[in-house]
């Protein structure tokens, strides 16, 4: 028997009851559960290596569990914009999953490098190993054990992500095809991430320097390389890939820059995150190098001389006050509803390739929704 949500529930056409009409929430359902599998697959063997094993499968299951699986849905409408007919169903999840994957790797590194305390409401992986230590009485440093747990466990999910996709079930020219946009969209991340921390040790970024870390570090990975994968993984050729290209990089960038709003002024019962997390991990973000750009020289340095500090609540709100002030706020709006556009004006020039209509305007409704987040 299955569920609305299950990957295996039928609907028209033989294909699952969330493609049309387009049930975000079905879909994310269908991706938990692959996702799970995916634990449930490597559980098998791995359990029988003790209880730390299942410590950390119990933290991987954490770690790829909730999230809005942007990066999947937008691999699964890039295959459907571009396929000439469906495929089955799961292997085609199997391999957007492997997106999400990656992600959560990401995710459990990202939290590690930036301190972070919490990660969708939850203690950071770093932080429930450390606690999982100090509650055991176990010998050495506590902070030590959980980094190197968010380590091994971010390493872990990467080879996962891999597997996934080559184990997807879909026909291996398809996936051979798929590898090199897979592939890439990890070196950017990866690489992206570095630039981020070089900047935040470097103490400045302006502008062009934040764009770029943005850039590769979120927007392709985020938007255009699920896409590209998806794309490939239907047999789509190199005018379609590009045209993807033209609607979702600039949809990544407005994606991270709305992050980046969300990082300072978002609602930690929304986001998951403190309020004001960017500004105690000392992001140098495209919203605070403008903002810097802006301000009196007083009010700059204040705000650069706190960056990375621990901030009080009191604190967090007078700097998201400057930023407010110094019109950085409302240039990143303006930016986001600019960059938007162009993605928009990208989905035609895919409709002129002959793109399936149903998949040009689930795009249209991702764009809104990853734009568009509530702070």
């Amino acid at each position: 028997m299955t569920t609305p949500g299950s990957v295996d529930s039928p609907g028209p056409g033989g294909l699952p009851a969330w493609h049309e009409p387009w049930q975000v929430e079905g879909f994310r359902d269908a991706v938990q559960e692959v996702l799970l599998d995916v634990v449930a697959e490597h559980a098998a063997w791995l359990a029988d290596l003790g209880e730390d094993a299942e410590r950390l499968l119990d933290a991987a299951r954490t770690s790829l569990t909730g999230g809005k699986r942007f990066r999947a849905a937008f691999c699964y409408w890039g295959f459907h914009a571009a396929a000439p007919q469906a495929p089955e169903v799961r292997p085609l999840l199997r391999a957007c999953a492997s997106l999400e994957v990656l992600h959560a790797s990401a995710l459990v590194h990202d939290d590690f490098m930036d301190l972070s305390d919490t990660r969708r409401g939850r203690p950071a992986t770093h932080k429930a190993f450390a606690a999982l230590h100090e509650r055991s009485g176990w010998r050495g440093d506590a902070g030590q054990y959980g980094a190197s747990a968010a380590v091994l466990l971010g390493d872990l999910l990467l080879s996962w992500s891999d597997e996934l996709l080559t184990s997807c079930g879909l026909p291996p020219e398809r996936v051979l095809a798929a590898r090199p946009w897979f592939d890439r969209c990890r070196s950017e991340v990866v690489t992206g991430q570095f630039l981020d921390v070089s900047a935040q040790a470097r103490g400045r970024a302006d502008v062009d320097v934040a764009m770029r870390v943005l850039r590769y570090k979120s927007a392709k990975y985020s938007v255009e390389r699920p896409l590209h994968v998806g794309a490939a993984l239907s047999g789509a050729d190199e005018s379609t890939i590009e045209a993807l290209s033209r609607f979702g990089l600039p949809l990544g960038e407005a994606f991270q820059l709305r992050d980046d709003l969300l990082g300072v002024f978002g609602d930690p019962t929304v986001t998951g995150k403190p309020a004001g997390d960017d500004l105690v991990e000392g992001k140098r973000t495209v919203l605070v190098a403008l903002a810097l750009d802006a301000l009196p020289a007083a009010d700059a340095r204040r705000l650069d001389a706190a960056l990375g500090t621990t901030l009080r609540p009191a604190e967090v709100d007078d700097l998201a006050g400057l930023i407010e002030t110094s019109g950085a706020r409302a240039q990143v709006e303006q930016v986001i509803d600019q960059l938007t556009e162009r993605a928009l004006a990208g989905l035609d020039g895919l409709r002129g390739l002959g793109a399936d209509p149903h998949a040009l305007s689930v795009l249209r409704d991702l764009a809104d929704a990853a734009t568009k987040r509530s702070l």
